[in-house]
């Protein structure tokens, strides 16, 4: 579509003056005993997006007169989400702010436009709900590898905008294609190695316009058919999540506390590239996608689907936790090595510009004897 062209020739060419601004303002992600990244990298990526797919969405809607209230409300609330992560980049807010201001925000595209049924009544109203704001902070996680999130993002609004066009709302297929070449246009630049970060504005923007969409076009589905789109489409921010929380709720953790116990981490430890991880990460995404297209589509039954995807995932998440967390993956002979010591283990990793790295991780970095510190 037109959007989505519109879209990626922005994203690629507002990234740059954003990237240079955030360098001159110090708006960075700095490096620290803390993070795995060895350069000061600005943040404001997601802002690129944002305006992106918002100008790019907006003007096709309106030439198609396909704008609606439910798109208004579904915009609306994702920019609210943008400017509240990027006050969160800016300055620390508390967990429990942000919780409200999410909850709020999802509780206004369900009441605008609607929700699956599984049950009938309140009850999947406030499922509806957690699950958008359970996404949107699944792909803040999800942001901790150079293109990842962005990659995925691409993948699934992709898909999105497909079924959205066959539910007849062209309006969210229009913001569904603007939004996957926004984040094209952005991975130019977010690519390994990065040279600009989402931040929190560009994580929690993408994953609220995901999981709101989503559910929008979902609003018609009755029974497990819902679910299971829903479950099937975000299959790979939904075990990352689930994989980090069993992680850390064994090791007797913070379940906030940051951490290098991500898939992609655990995937470069077993001596993929940064590349390589973000490519598998995308074809699972992609398998997600196509199962929960025949789901909507009725090609596929929706118990079958969910109990097939519930038994791989638990075996996923089952041979990912045997795989040491806590750094990165072994170091390239042409890169100097670094010392990781994570959860009393002591590791050889490369300081390489992977954005191995989650926003006030706890985990520590120090140089190995004879590597100069940089």
């Amino acid at each position: 579509m037109g959007a989505g062209g519109v879209a990626l020739l922005l994203g690629l060419l507002l990234t740059e003056p954003l990237r240079r601004f955030a360098l001159r303002r110090g708006i960075t992600d700095r490096p620290s005993g803390r993070k795995a990244h060895t350069r000061p990298t600005p943040y404001l990526g997601g802002i690129a997006i944002a305006v992106a797919t918002l100008a790019a969405g907006v003007a096709a809607a309106l030439a198609g007169s396909a704008f609606d209230p439910v798109l208004a409300v579904v915009l609306g609330s994702a920019a609210l989400m943008c400017v509240l992560g990027l006050i969160d980049d800016l300055r620390q807010l508390s967990p429990r702010l942000r919780l409200c201001v999410e909850t709020s925000a999802a509780s206004a595209v369900v009441v605008a436009g609607g929700h699956p049924t599984v049950f009938g009544g309140t009850f999947d109203a406030v499922f509806a709900v957690v699950w958008i704001v359970f996404v949107t902070n699944a792909f803040n996680l999800l942001d901790n590898m150079d293109g990842a999130a962005s990659s995925l993002s691409v993948v699934i609004g992709g898909f999105l905008c497909l079924t959205a066009l066959a539910d007849g709302s062209m309006g969210l297929a229009a913001v569904m294609a603007a939004l996957g070449g926004s984040c094209l246009g952005f991975l130019f630049h977010n690519r390994h190695p990065a040279r600009i970060f989402l931040g929190d504005a560009g994580s929690l923007f993408v994953g609220f316009m995901l999981a709101s969409t989503m559910m929008v076009v979902h609003n018609d589905a009755e029974g497990l058919s819902g679910p299971a789109s829903l479950l099937l489409a975000t299959l790979v921010p939904t075990l990352d999540t689930t994989l980090v929380m069993l992680s850390r709720y064994r090791e007797s953790r913070p379940l906030m506390q940051g951490g290098l116990d991500h898939i992609a981490h655990r995937l470069r430890r077993l001596g993929m590239t940064v590349q390589q991880v973000v490519r598998c990460l995308s074809v699972f995404a992609v398998a997600g996608c196509l199962a929960a297209m025949l789901v909507t589509h009725g090609l596929l039954a929706p118990g079958i689907a969910l109990v097939v995807v519930s038994a791989t995932s638990v075996g996923a998440v089952g041979l990912l936790l045997k795989v040491p967390a806590g750094a990165t993956a072994v170091p390239h002979a042409d890169v100097p090595a670094w010392t990781a010591v994570a959860d009393g283990a002591r590791c050889t990793v490369p300081p390489s510009r992977d954005q191995s790295r989650e926003p006030r991780k706890d985990t520590t970095l120090l140089p190995a004897p004879g590597t100069p510190a940089g």
